[in-house]
């Protein structure tokens, strides 16, 4: 049990890192392609073609192995995080431009007529309008976001939930089924309240109709 509890902290560690880097590197991505500079719009569009269309173990086995060619060292566990950040943040993006795109265009045009920039006009009056819209499709990306780190885990960033199970049937020799189950429980114990937790929220931000 000291293992299984050391693992699912490691592995809500793994989430929670990658939640919050997702979410601020989406909503920086999310801001380049609705932005009126050409380069930005440039930018976010190739940023998320490129990383949709890459499953996330590619994106691990780049920074992991194709950094270090070009002098770039971290831990396993660092690489795995930022692996889980760079792919997730495309996802977030889509979400937060959908949420975004959902406005009406005249609230931007009335920002800009009483004299603000582009940054007060996202950020003061159209992300505060959008994030109604953005909670449940941005909610289902944080989920499936922590189900991925599993896949960040079984890379071998140690300690976590899946190095658990690997620990406990290939070195301790335990059966299988009842450690996965253990396993299994885990990550139901963060996924579960994160899908309560958005649910409330999306019912108290709901839009009447």
């Amino acid at each position: 049990m000291d293992l299984f509890w050391s693992g699912f902290l490691r592995s809500l560690g793994i989430c929670l890192w990658g939640m919050v880097g997702s979410l601020v590197l989406g909503t920086f991505i999310a801001a380049c392609r609705v932005s009126p500079i050409p380069s930005l719009r440039w930018f976010g569009t190739s940023w998320v073609t490129l990383i949709r269309n890459c499953p996330l173990t590619v994106v691990l086995f780049f920074m992991a192995f194709g950094l270090p060619e070009i002098g770039i060292n971290q831990s396993y566990y660092v690489f795995g995080v930022a692996a889980l950040v760079i792919y997730t943040s495309a996802f977030v993006c889509e979400a937060i431009r959908s949420g975004i795109n959902s406005v009406s265009a005249g609230q931007a045009e009335a920002a800009r007529s009483i004299g603000l920039t582009f940054g007060q006009s996202l950020s003061q009056v159209v992300m505060p309008q959008a994030f109604r819209s953005i909670v449940p499709p941005l909610g289902s990306v944080i989920i499936a976001m922590f189900k991925n780190s599993a896949v960040v885990g079984a890379f071998g960033v140690g300690r976590d939930l899946w190095s658990v199970y690997k620990n406990l049937t290939s070195a301790q020799g335990y059966d299988g089924l009842p450690v996965i189950t253990g396993v299994a429980v885990g990550y139901l114990c963060i996924t579960l309240p994160a899908a309560a937790i958005l649910a409330y929220t999306e019912r108290k931000v709901a839009i009447a109709r």
